[in-house]
Formats: structure tokens, sequence, C-alpha cells
């Protein structure tokens, strides 16, 4: 069975199991697919769905999504993503736009934007990319979709039907959020992708999204020629939009004058001829790897990743050993993936990925005290990678040094007070030293930076009951009303959107 079989995309998914409850939930019917153009917002249009609205549309719909098994939790590649579109995003010619960009295991070429600056991009696209500049390229076009609030512009277009598909949208965000086993819980990309495959983008919307992030790539100093270089190679390969090409052209369409116009605007620039990071190289090696479905999959990888051994050179070399070390992890041939790590670091050479994969190899042969070792030195080497941050937790936790660690993250919690996993980590350390309270504390805190508010009210009002303190009591108290405030305003919001 091929890949796409196995892998069904996350906009097909939509389409065969959402659109059709917003179908039967909208009246009059849905607007066409495809807008013939972006209209003049104005006061009203901007009043039904203002720029805070669609930042709390996109929080509730990531929210969800974070439940999909789709979604690639993984800090290497968040940070990396997530760091190349905010380098692009400082650059925006309107407004520096609040940008998350998460990976999506799905080997077809393609990305998306969602309401509030969520960007998704498929492993399958990273893995198409032939540099860094062209992968900056995706990003920048999609990043130029959100400065130019292509999605909430087509959403008011047609103003009361498509509100109505949102509401429906958030109807059912809410409930899956208040049953943690509802199976629209695992829907959530695809209902963000659906509104998205719903709006489609004119094509004027395109070439304006191609000329905001063009300029975004040029001034964060990446080659111009990425983006053109990638989408045409796409266009080619698609046969010029005809159905079995490639995600990609189909949800943004490709044209001849798109193209031209992106080549003509490189002829007038300085070509930066930026080569591409380690990062990129292992990042790429990792997703290749993590989009692998089965155990033939994943053979299928480190064969590909064995035969780059032997036609490329320096860090493309050590990329490839890293990639073949992940297959053998999987595989659970730890033997071979170390041996496969020391080629990758042969030379001297070295990269915080591979470090973490050493802390990975220690820790699955139950050496704590080595992976301890190897953390601490690789903390101390690369203090802004929080997945090696992650890892030093994870090794103090499994050699049983729970206060360490509890120390250890709260230092994390002060750098990254955004990250809900040191808080889940808290509490694991903290239930085993015996506090219920911090336990039930840093759940709660947890639950709520993950979308399950209910959940978060549910720990605190434990956490109150089992202290004995006053102070502590009306700190949680406080905490406990924010969090009923919220959900308040989420109730509200959806009133809002009925009425």
């Amino acid at each position: 069975m091929p890949n796409s079989q196995r892998f069904p995309s996350l906009r097909r998914k939509a389409v065969a199991l959402l659109l059709p409850a917003l179908l039967a939930a909208a009246a009059p019917a849905l607007a066409p697919a495809q807008p013939v153009g972006l209209p003049d917002l104005g006061d009203s249009a901007a009043q039904e769905l203002s720029p805070r609205l669609e930042q709390r549309l996109g929080d509730a719909i990531m929210m969800e999504s974070l439940r999909d098994p789709a979604y690639i939790d993984d800090p290497d590649l968040l940070q990396y993503l997530t760091g190349m579109a905010r380098q692009l995003s400082a650059h925006a010619p309107i407004g520096t736009p609040n940008i998350n960009v998460f990976a999506v295991r799905d080997p077809s070429i393609n990305a998306f934007a969602m309401p509030g600056g969520y960007i998704g991009v498929h492993t399958g696209l990273v893995v198409a990319a032939q540099s860094e500049s062209e992968l900056a390229g995706v990003l920048a076009h999609e990043i130029g979709h959100v400065v130019q609030r292509h999605i909430a512009r087509g959403l008011v277009q047609q103003k009361q039907d498509t509100l109505i598909m949102v509401a429906a949208l958030l109807a059912a965000l809410v409930a899956a959020r208040g049953n943690s086993q509802a199976p629209e819980a695992a829907m959530a990309f695809g209902q963000a992708a659906a509104i998205n495959s719903q709006l489609g983008f004119s094509r004027e919307a395109e070439r304006e999204a191609d000329r905001t992030g063009f300029q975004m790539l040029e001034a964060a100093n990446y080659n111009v020629n990425g983006m053109a270089s990638f989408f045409g190679r796409l266009m080619q390969a698609s046969g010029l939009n005809e159905r079995t090409g490639q995600a990609f052209t189909r949800t943004h369409p490709l044209s001849i004058e798109r193209m031209s116009d992106m080549q003509n605007r490189a002829r007038g620039v300085v070509i930066h001829d930026r080569p591409s990071s380690s990062d990129f190289h292992f990042v790429r090696a990792k997703m290749r790897m993590l989009q692998a479905n089965s155990g033939q999959d994943t053979l299928e990888a480190i064969r590909y990743f064995e035969n780059r051994t032997t036609e490329t050179q320096g860090i493309e070399r050590s990329a490839a050993y890293y990639g073949m070390a992940l297959g053998y992890v999987r595989q659970r041939e730890y033997g071979k993936a170390n041996d496969a790590y020391l080629a990758a670091t042969s030379g001297a050479r070295t990269h915080f990925m591979l470090e973490h994969l050493a802390i990975d190899l220690a820790l699955a042969r139950n050496d704590t005290q080595q992976a301890m070792s190897l953390a601490r030195s690789a903390v101390a080497r690369w203090p802004e990678q929080r997945g090696l941050a992650m890892a030093m937790a994870e090794s103090l936790q499994r050699a049983g040094r729970n206060q360490e660690a509890v120390d250890f993250l709260k230092e994390q919690m002060l750098k990254w007070s955004d990250e809900p996993r040191f808080y889940q980590m808290a509490a694991v350390s903290y239930s085993r030293l015996g506090s219920a309270v911090n336990e039930r504390r840093n759940m709660a805190d947890y639950y709520a930076m993950t979308g399950a508010l209910p959940a978060a009210v549910e720990q605190l009002q434990q956490a109150r009951a089992a202290s004995k303190d006053f102070y502590e009591q009306s700190q949680i108290d406080a905490k406990v009303r924010e969090y009923q405030r919220r959900l308040k305003e989420e109730r509200d919001l959806l009133k809002r959107f009925q009425s």
C-alpha cells in the first residue's frame, strides 16, 4: 500500500469527516470553495473576526490539535521550525505577527496556515526541500498568508454562512475539550484544514503571499531563489495543477504568471549565497524517519540513509548516519544504533541532536549515570535547546533524583514558561516525592496549557483539598477563578457566533 494511502492527508480527512457536519449545520448552503477575490474588510468585517477573535479561534484549534495522532511532539523539530519562522516574521512588512510552526506526520508535500498565526508543515515538505532557503521560502509564503490575514478575510467574505461554519467548529472543539475520549479531539487538524480548504485562497491572495514572503526572505538573508526553485519543481511534478499533482499545488494553485513574478523579483535583488545549516540536515533526517509508518518503511529509510553515507561528505554524511541511528532505535537494535552514532561523530563532529541521541541511547541501556553525565555536558554547551533540557530532567528522574529534577525543571520553567511538558514532568517528580499539592498544581498548569481547562480546575480543587496552608489555598482559589473565567469566555464566544 503506498504511503499516501497509509497517511491520508489531513485535508482529505477533513473533507470526508468534518464538512458533512458543517454542511448540515449551515443554512443556507456554504459558499463555493474557491473565492474569486478578497473583499474590502471594512469596520463591520473587522468586528466580526477581529485579530483578537481570530487568535482565540486559532488557540482553540491548536489546543485540540495537540491530540491529533499526526501531530509530532518533538521539541528539537518544533524549536527549529518556529525559530526559522520567527526569524522571517521579524521582517514582516505589516507588524510582527506571533508565529508558531508545528510538524505533521504526513509524507505529502504540503503546508497550511491556521487562524492565529499557527502554521502546519508536513514531514514530506521538509524532506523534499533541497536547501534551507527552499524550506524558508515555503514558510515565508505561509507567513505571508498570516500577515495579510487571508484566513480572516476569507471567513468574513460570506459573513453568515462562514460564521456558522466557525461556530460549528468551535462547538465541536469545546465538546471535545470536555471529553478527552471524544473522537472529535483527534480531528482538530482536519477541522482546521477543512476551513482552509473550504475557503481556498484566490490567485490574487497567493500572489500577495508570494510577494510578502519574498520581502521577508530577502530581509532575513536567505536565498530568494529558494521560493521560486521549490515552487517550480512542484509545478513541474504536478503537471500544472492536474489532479495527480502534489498536495501543495492543489491547495496553493501555482501558475506560470506567479513563477515569472517571483523570478523577475529575484533578478532585481542581491542573491545571498546562504548554505544550509547543520540544523537543517539533521532535522530533515529526523523528519524522514518520523514519517515512516511501518517496519518496512523504517527499513527503507535506513537503506536510504546507508546510501547517503556513501554519496555525501561532512555534515550531510553525519546527518545520514544520524538518520540510520534513529531507524535502528525504532527497531530496538541499540548496538547498531550506537555504531551509527559513533560514525556520525567521527572526526570530533558534534551537534546537539547527536548529543540528544547519545542520551537516549544511554537511557535505553538503563545507564542513568552516563545519561546524566552526557545531559549535563550537552545542556552546558547548548543551553537554549529545550529538547536537551527535557532529556536532562528525564535522566534525573530515571536515576531517582526527583528533588534535583524538580529544581532543574523550575529553572527551565522560568526560561520557557510556555512549555507544558516541563510542568507535566515536574508533576511526576512531585508525585514520587509525596507532594500531592504540588503534583496537582503542576498537572493543572499542564492541562490548562494543553486546553483541558475542566481537568485543570479539577486538579486545582484536589490540590486545595489537600492543602493546609491558607496562603496556598488563596493562590489556588485565584487560579480556579481564572480558569473558570476562561471557560465562561469560551461559552460566551460560542453564544456570540450562534446568536
